[in-house]
């Protein structure tokens, strides 16, 4: 399994980083992808990524919600990490919110062209947050449509529309988490809809805990009863879903099988 969208440097798990990596492992999970959120948490990420090397990868990138005054600087520090390393992965997590505030919608939006076309420069795939914007992020996209750009939508909860709107872009991937085994989520039913070939496992550690867990801190390890709601969706196999999904996140991130 492949954890695809993971927070493990926050200060959540300061305190058993160690045992959280050790039951990831013991759990069957193969890779940690780690977005950044902004310059406060560079230095974290990319310190958990050198304590678990080959394991945990970072990507760049500058979050929506960390979109304020202050955007042209915080974009110029993520234009100097992609100049300055190669570790990077992937620019993310970027995109558009508009869940808790709009005061900052059109910053956001060129925040986001701005790493879309840094993604391009760099031949990297991107990691999109959308929340409340989907019509806004796919009117940004419209215009990259007949590029390389590939990425992924994280944490995918939209409509069927929604998500037939994604597939429109091949090289585009919907990121599957906890969401899809909550009681009253619509995912399931959406999910069966999209071809396993198009999908990616992930977490949003420490938030969208699964259930049986859902209301405590989540993990990587946890991605497990995720991969098992999916493989019921799709009436096949959990290895078979493991296989496809990882096969899809190695792809995208262009690392070998």
């Amino acid at each position: 399994m492949i954890d695809t969208h993971s927070h493990l440097f926050l200060e959540e798990f300061k305190d058993d980083l160690p045992e959280v990596i050790n039951r990831a492992r013991e759990a069957g999970v193969s890779h940690i992808f780690m977005p950044n959120i902004d310059k406060a948490s560079i230095v974290p990420l990319l310190r958990v990524c050198h304590d678990y090397a080959n394991y945990c990868f970072p990507m760049i990138g500058l979050h929506p919600t960390s979109v304020k005054e202050d955007y042209e600087d915080e974009l110029h520090i993520v234009e100097q990490e992609l100049a300055m390393r190669k570790e990077y992965v992937a620019i993310g997590e970027i995109g558009m919110d508009f869940y808790w505030d709009r005061t900052f919608e059109a910053e956001q939006q060129w925040a986001l062209k701005r790493q879309l076309d840094l993604a391009l420069a760099y031949d990297l795939p991107v990691v999109i947050h959308c929340r409340e914007a989907f019509s806004y992020i796919y009117k940004v996209l419209e215009a990259y449509r007949h590029t390389p750009l590939r990425g992924i939508f994280h944490s995918f909860t939209g409509t069927l529309e929604e998500a037939q709107r994604v597939l429109e872009f091949p090289r585009f991937l919907i990121g599957i988490n906890g969401v899809v085994t909550f009681k009253k989520s619509s995912l399931p039913e959406v999910l069966s809809h999209i071809p396993l070939e198009r999908i990616v496992l992930e977490t949003d550690s420490p938030y969208l805990t699964p259930v049986p867990y859902r209301g405590k801190r989540n993990e990587s390890s946890f991605i497990k009863y995720t991969l098992m709601k999916v493989a019921e969706v799709y009436g096949i196999t959990p290895e078979k879903v493991s296989e496809v999904t990882s096969e899809n996140a190695l792809n995208l991130f262009g690392m070998p099988q």
